[in-house]
């Protein structure tokens, strides 16, 4: 490969990544530098509440004891 190839293949890159920039930059547009409103979250408390009696109560169904469904032992 000769010395003037290899400058004209760094010229024709060169001038296409320019090109590429410019054409990217019309598609896409600028940097937005606004600002943006955001909700707060309000912070965790360590205070415990007490559960609802509805789910929580002495005749709910405890999914943690076995039931047999048949007979079988």
């Amino acid at each position: 490969m000769k010395k003037t190839d290899l400058v004209m293949i760094v010229v024709i890159a060169s001038i296409g990544m320019v090109i590429a920039f410019f054409v990217a930059k019309t598609i896409f547009g600028d940097v937005y530098n606004g600002s943006a409103k955001v909700k707060t979250v309000d912070p965790i408390s360590s205070s415990v509440e007490e559960p609802s009696a509805d789910i929580f109560n002495k005749n709910a169904i405890n999914p943690a004891v076995q039931v047999n469904i048949s007979e079988t032992k």
